[in-house]
């Protein structure tokens, strides 16, 4: 059953020069006790369509399209409901925890906050429910007495994660959760996601520019570049076997573990992602390509069908027969 369902979402931020496109038509779905990865390099919209779902942009940014929870439109709430659904039924993490966190505030008044907000516990239940939290997310319950500025980064992030959990809501926004992070904390964080979405059956959205970090923690991939979906599928075969040029460049940008040619030269991409404003014709990918084609420049392709479960935007992905875009294809709820 689909938990989330995004319907030509876009997101357009109006500014005094002009708008600015974010997001452009992104479809995808979400079932419940999934785990979808959004992928793509900084620009790319992915922090832009994770506000969305929740409607945390600013005032200056008009979002279309449906946003579908549980089959309730999230575009279409009034404030009131809005503010039941947040925390309570969708939560997210932010990026930077160090800036999601209260500096003059006890951590454990923090992760109580959203408790005490939507009447689910009274104060006295709040506070046991932190210690528990806490517990999940392994931290001690005498860190409830703590600031923020006394815990370290990754126990930062441990908190962000428990104050996402303290309402037991259906789905998980984590906007790169392990920014910042060095590589054995990083490695701990991710463990600790892994574990509670299997534990207690939350559907999780992860954002990140790493494919790896998606694909061990992921069930499907959205692989993202100027505002749009360029690839969609099964996490392990877009990191390992992608069918778009720009995909296969994100996954060959991390160095391979014991591979010293890997380490001293690691594969890039040249150039910069496009101005939103002034975006190049036809395929938005290809002045950076490595393997554009005469026609890139002025057909603009949109999602074909790329395998079993698979699509990808690129013309080389395109099958013979083919004579409509697909669809991106739904997220697998996991046996």
């Amino acid at each position: 059953m689909s938990l989330l369902e995004l319907d030509d979402v876009s997101v357009t931020y109006r500014i005094a020069s002009g708008d600015v496109p974010a997001v452009r038509g992104v479809s995808l779905t979400l079932d419940s006790g999934a785990a979808l990865g959004v992928a793509g390099e900084s620009g790319s919209g992915k922090s832009t369509l994770a506000m969305a779902l929740l409607r945390l942009l600013p005032r200056d940014a008009r979002v279309s399209g449906r946003i579908l929870l549980d089959g309730e439109d999230v575009l279409a709430m009034k404030w009131g409901r809005l503010r039941a659904v947040r925390w309570a039924e969708a939560s997210i993490v932010f990026q930077g925890a160090q800036h999601g966190l209260n500096p003059v505030r006890r951590i454990g008044d923090q992760i109580a906050e959203p408790l005490l907000v939507h009447d689910l516990a009274k104060p006295d239940a709040a506070r046991g429910r932190v210690t528990e939290l806490l517990e999940q997310v392994g931290l001690p319950a005498w860190r409830a007495r703590s600031y923020p500025h006394e815990l370290s980064g990754g126990q930062r992030q441990r908190v962000m994660i428990a104050m996402a959990l303290a309402c037991s809501p259906r789905l998980i926004i984590a906007d790169e959760p392990t920014t910042a992070l060095d590589v054995m904390v990083q490695a701990q964080v991710l463990t600790l996601i892994k574990e509670l979405v299997a534990q207690q059956g939350i559907s999780l959205i992860m954002i990140s520019h790493d494919l790896s970090v998606l694909a061990d923690v992921c069930d499907q991939l959205a692989v993202m570049y100027a505002g749009r979906v360029v690839e969609h599928g099964p996490s392990s075969e877009v990191f390992h076997d992608a069918r778009h040029p720009y995909s296969r460049a994100l996954a060959a940008a991390f160095p391979t573990v014991g591979d010293p040619a890997s380490r001293m030269a690691p594969k890039g991409l040249g150039g910069d992602p496009p101005d939103p404003m002034h975006l190049p014709t036809g395929c938005s990918f290809h002045p950076r390509c490595p393997v554009a084609l005469d026609e890139c420049p002025t057909l603009d392709v949109e999602l074909w069908a790329a395998g079993a479960g698979r699509v990808a935007a690129c013309i080389h992905a395109k099958p013979a027969t083919a004579t409509a875009p697909a669809s991106a294809p739904a997220t697998e709820e996991p046996a």
